[in-house]
């Protein structure tokens, strides 16, 4: 007898922005809508683990997807995308999950976001409340660190987006943001994730990362929680989002819920999801909760 994950895998069209997009998207569960994203330069597959997890899918359905340019989700067909330059910009992230959601009758979903997708939770309690129940930021913050962002998005092709380094180096950068208790295989598996993307689009999904994504405080204090409530997980081993970075958004927007993680790094839904699941599941609860009541 053949061993299965319980996933279901599915290609959907969006329209964004005037373009028509073929997106991939993964689905395990019943119950709440949980939409999940991805980090910058990768894909769905980070979510694995957490499709596969019982106590999860019970009452929530699960869905991850490929943003176009990622994973399974190829450029736009019909569009001359090539003699462009690829840049991830914020109403282009905001609206992915957000028409995903339309085109796929979600009932005011969740949305859970890791690194780049952690600013976008935050991004979308506070731009669109009435389409979300709760977001979850995972690594978020109000903006990236200050000291890259001064490098600018010529520093960061230079090092990203450069035909003269091999696509493995991305992986192996990638190493720098993982906590040194992560399970090795773990780790492996988001070295060899990043070093599949295609040319050009890490860099510029670091362009929402970096730029794009840069929440002022008077907008922060401005979140109602009343309406998306917003939950906030930060490893203790993340380099480019601290949880004293977390923290001070989290004193901003009143009714929020944060939470360091011990042990964990950039990539804590993929690097260790066991450790990651204990600080997830009492979320999930209040979700949970707060829908039956």
């Amino acid at each position: 007898m053949a061993k299965h994950d319980p996933i279901t895998g599915r290609y959907v069209y969006l329209t964004v922005e005037d373009v028509e997009y073929r997106v991939y998207y993964e689905e395990a569960g019943q119950g709440i809508p949980l939409i999940v994203g991805h980090t910058a330069g990768s894909d769905g597959r980070q979510y694995r683990h957490l499709l596969c997890d019982a106590e999860v899918t019970k009452d929530f359905r699960v869905i991850a997807f490929d943003l176009p340019f990622h994973g399974k989700s190829l450029p736009p067909y019909g569009k001359r995308w090539w003699e462009e330059e690829y840049n991830m910009t914020k109403a282009r992230m905001m609206a992915f999950p957000t028409t995903l959601a339309k085109e796929l009758g979600l009932d005011r979903p969740v949305y859970m976001g890791s690194s780049m997708g952690g600013h976008l939770a935050v991004d979308l309690a506070s731009c669109l409340p009435d389409h979300y129940r709760a977001t979850i930021a995972v690594e978020g913050a109000l903006r990236s660190a200050v000291e890259y962002v001064d490098v600018g998005m010529a520093g960061i092709r230079k090092e990203f987006d450069n035909p003269n380094v091999n696509r493995t180096s991305i992986g192996a950068a990638m190493m720098l943001n993982i906590s040194p208790y992560s399970p090795e295989q773990n780790v492996r598996e988001i070295q060899w994730e990043y070093a599949c993307g295609g040319p050009g689009i890490f860099a510029g999904d670091l362009y929402y990362y970096y730029y794009d994504h840069n929440m002022s405080d008077e907008e922060a204090a401005a979140i109602d929680t009343s309406k998306c409530m917003l939950y906030m997980l930060t490893g203790e081993y993340d380099p480019n989002t601290s949880p004293k970075e977390t923290q001070a958004l989290a004193d901003l927007v009143k009714g929020s819920k944060f939470q360091a993680m011990d042990k964990l790094g950039h990539f804590p839904v993929t690097e260790n999801y066991e450790a990651f699941r204990t600080y997830l599941l009492p979320i999930l609860a209040d979700i949970k909760a707060k829908s039956n009541g």
